[in-house]
């Protein structure tokens, strides 16, 4: 396998999960500033990044790719075992890039990266307000379990995880729901995820 896309990235989640399966790949640490090229266009026609060619295909999308190499290599309990396991990791999968991420987007952009000018303190606290429903959701789901499934990490976790690693970073309070919290230390401070977090 061969994987295209910087730690520094979205793609650390799909590097994540292809340390989490001990996956063989070779990495080539291509910035976002290169994914427009002709080369890489043949990869992507999306001209983005993270990119896993295996075995002659490309898989593109960062949560695609977690969920196929948890399906084709996550023999270790990463991937689910019945069809109901198959579609909590999907529903996760989805809840991360649709109930949560915009959120933590608009306020990374909003405290770090637009320049000062451009910043707008009440965007920000409105993300931080809108982000309080979906994160009461997670902290429900937890209740009783020690993973979104059960009492086994599964891709579920990794990736409903790896869209919330944003929010230490930011400084987002999660008190108000603290098995959610004690969970998102738990799964981001696994080995794995240590050795991306490690890359340069």
């Amino acid at each position: 396998m061969k994987f295209y896309g910087s730690s520094k990235s979205r793609a650390a989640r799909s590097l994540w999960a292809l340390e989490e399966v001990g996956a063989k790949y070779e990495h080539d640490t291509m910035p976002n500033t290169q994914a427009k090229t002709p080369d890489h266009l043949k990869r992507n026609p999306n001209g983005h990044i993270p990119v896993l060619e295996d075995d002659g295909h490309y898989v593109w999308e960062s949560m695609a790719i977690n969920l196929y190499v948890a399906e084709k290599y996550g023999k270790n309990g990463l991937w689910p075992a019945d069809v109901y396991g198959h579609a909590a990791a999907y529903q996760w999968s989805f809840w991360g890039m649709t109930e949560v991420e915009p959120h933590l987007l608009a306020m990374l952009m909003h405290k770090m990266l637009l320049p000062a000018d451009q910043r707008d303190e009440k965007a920000a606290q409105k993300a931080a307000d809108a982000i309080k429903a979906p994160l009461k959701v997670l902290d429900d789901a937890l209740q009783g379990r020690e993973y979104l499934l059960g009492s086994t990490f599964t891709i579920a976790d990794l990736n409903a995880a790896s869209v919330l690693a944003w929010a230490p970073m930011m400084r987002l309070d999660l008190s108000a729901t603290p098995t959610a919290a004690a969970w998102l230390q738990k799964c981001l401070g696994r080995e794995a995820n240590a050795r991306v977090r490690a890359m340069k």
